[in-house]
């Protein structure tokens, strides 16, 4: 029991944080059925994210299976720690101990942070990185104020810069973050680069639930299951208290 106190203590700060700043959240519309998007995801997930975050509650070969990828081309292609297994978790080869040093913090493990936070929280904050130089890493975020990370996907979407809008308050005028706008430099289009970060953040909400699908699909087995049960059960009340009266 005290564990679990103090495993909700640790999580609050994530809860909390999980709405961020007052900004208006983009829809993800992801979707977990759709297979080339996890895959996708799954490969944007492990170029650009790995480095520093685990998803250490999955395995490699689960991932391979549920997304169609032969094992093989798996530890080929996108696992990059040359000691992994296609058994092994899924964690960061980044020591814990340095990563703290380096950015202040352990980088969060991301296996359920689609959970904590929402598809549509991650969607808005992946998009809304800006130019900040007064910041470590010179960028800052329009949903998280103050991030602790690097733009990590800056070579697909490009520099990108704040669009300010000015309000008054009590007769002061203030400069509001609104949005963000590329300088164009990166590999990826706009639109291209929405369709990246909804296929990471649709890898994300597989990561957080792998059984989804899988239960889903059952709960129609069940639900049918329980109908004619229903029926069977009412034409046996009718044949029993056919004899009765």
């Amino acid at each position: 029991m005290k564990k679990l106190i103090l495993v909700l203590f640790a999580l609050l700060p994530s809860i909390a944080m999980a709405a961020g700043a007052n900004v208006p959240l983009d829809k993800a519309n992801n979707d977990i059925s759709d297979q080339a998007s996890l895959q996708n995801g799954a490969k944007i997930f492990m170029n650009y994210c790995a480095g520093c975050h685990s998803t250490q509650y999955q395995r490699y070969n689960r991932v391979a299976e549920d997304l169609g990828i032969p094992p093989d081309l798996m530890m080929e292609n996108l696992v990059f720690n040359p000691d992994a297994k296609i058994g092994d978790l899924m964690k960061s080869a980044i020591p814990e101990k340095q990563a703290a040093g380096w950015f202040g913090a352990p980088p969060p493990d991301l296996t359920l942070v689609a959970r904590v936070r929402g598809t549509d929280w991650l969607y808005t904050y992946l998009r809304t990185f800006y130019a900040d130089p007064t910041r470590p890493f010179g960028v800052n975020n329009m949903v998280f104020p103050s991030v602790g990370m690097p733009h990590v996907l800056q070579e697909l979407q490009g520099v990108t810069t704040p669009v300010y809008e000015t309000t008054v308050v009590d007769g002061i005028e203030h400069k509001v973050v609104v949005g963000v706008e590329s300088d164009g430099t990166g590999e990826l289009s706009s639109g291209e680069y929405d369709m990246a970060v909804r296929d990471l953040v649709n890898f994300l909400e597989y990561s957080g639930d792998p059984v989804k699908l899988e239960r889903h699909r059952l709960g129609w087995w069940v639900m049918g299951f329980l109908v004619i049960f229903a029926f069977v059960s009412y034409l046996l009340k009718k044949e029993y208290w056919r004899d009765v009266h």
